[in-house]
C-alpha cells in the first residue's frame, strides 16, 4: 500500500545537514538532495521540508532514522491510506518524539482504549493536561515558532525507489 506525507527539519546544525540526506535516503530507498535554507527562529541553524512517497508506514522509519540527531527539530507525517490511519511524528529536544494518529483532515485522532485508559488511570484534577499530551500540545507549542519562520521556503519532492 503507497501512501504519502511531508518531512520537515525545523532545524539543523549544517554539520548534520548530510547525515539527513543520507538517512532519508536509506528509509526511502532513493538518493536525497535537500535545498536547506536558514532558520530565523534560531540563526546559525537550517530547515528544510520535503514531501515523499512509500509504504505505509514510512514515517515511522522515517522519524526512526532523523531521531539519531537528538539535536534535531522535526515532523514527519504520512496520509492515510486503504486500510491505514494517517501518522504524526513530532520531535523537539527538549520533549523526545510523540506520535499521534491522524484522520483524513490532519486532525489528531484519540483511540477509544486510550481514552478508556485515561479515564479509568487518571485522576479527575489531571486529566485535561493527559489530553493534551494525547494531543501533542507541548511538542505543538515547541515547533510552532520554527514551523512560522519556514512559511514560504522551497519545498523538495522525493519518490521511494520499488
Amino acid at each position: 500500500m503507497s501512501t504519502r506525507g511531508v518531512i520537515f527539519v525545523h532545524s539543523s546544525p549544517t554539520a548534520v545537514c548530510p547525515h539527513v540526506e543520507w538517512a532519508i535516503s536509506g528509509v526511502l530507498g532513493t538518493r536525497v538532495s535537500l535545498e536547506w535554507t536558514a532558520q530565523p527562529a534560531a540563526p546559525g541553524l537550517l530547515r528544510t521540508e520535503c514531501t515523499w512517497s512509500g509504504p505505509a508506514g514510512s514515517a515511522g522509519a522515517l522519524a526512526g532514522a532523523l531521531r539519531a540527531w537528538p539535536m534535531l527539530r522535526f515532523e514527519v507525517t504520512e496520509e492515510p491510506s486503504h486500510g491505514v490511519d494517517g501518522e504524526r511524528f513530532c520531535y523537539a529536544p527538549s520533549l523526545g518524539l510523540w506520535r499521534g494518529r491522524t484522520s483524513a483532515n490532519g486532525d489528531i485522532v484519540v483511540g477509544e482504549d486510550q481514552l478508556r485508559g485515561l479515564m479509568v488511570d487518571t485522576p479527575a484534577t489531571q486529566v485535561a493536561g493527559r489530553l493534551q499530551d494525547l494531543l501533542g500540545s507541548a511538542w505543538d507549542t515547541a515547533l510552532e515558532p520554527f514551523r512560522l519562520a519556514g512559511d514560504g521556503a522551497p519545498v523538495t519532492w522525493l519518490h521511494q525507489v520499488g
